[in-house]
């Protein structure tokens, strides 16, 4: 797989089938390795490894439905409260991030009502803050780490 940037983390990796499967450590089990899972899996242990939130409050690949749409989110982050903090759109790496990306997440946003946004393909990672009051987002240099989040 290629490299990404994130720092570097060791992953268990099973061979079934000539399939290559990763385990998740969010949802306990072996899911097979696509480019997208790649970014996800790097993503999931910057989250706990660097940012310093815990596996509890993360959840992964998820249904939620929006405008009767079934729509699965890649990872979202919970506030001790129950609210949503973080919600992060994964793309594989070839794919180039653009005004639609954001639309994506920030239709997704219009139903999970998180307080940070984060899009990345695994090499380019894009942060904002929501402002609910004047329905925009603002860029950020990162996210908070969960000791400095409001929990």
């Amino acid at each position: 797989m290629q490299e990404l940037n994130f720092p570097k983390f060791s992953f268990r990796f099973k061979n079934s089938e000539n399939k290559i499967s990763i385990f998740d450590s969010i949802r306990k089990k072996f899911v097979i390795l696509q480019p997208e899972e790649w970014v996800r899996q790097h993503c999931v242990q910057y989250l706990i490894n660097n940012k310093g939130y815990p596996k509890s409050l993360i959840n992964v690949e998820k249904e939620l439905i929006i405008n009767s749409l079934r729509k699965r989110y890649d990872i979202v982050v919970y506030n001790s409260n129950g609210s949503i903090h973080l919600i992060v759109e994964c793309k594989a790496p070839k794919i180039i991030i653009n005004q639609d990306t954001f639309d994506q997440i920030a239709r997704y946003n219009l139903e999970l009502n998180a307080t940070y946004l984060m899009v990345t393909n695994g090499l380019n990672h894009y942060y904002c803050q929501m402002d609910f009051e004047n329905e925009r987002y603002n860029f950020l240099k990162d996210i908070p780490s969960f000791s400095k989040q409001s929990q």
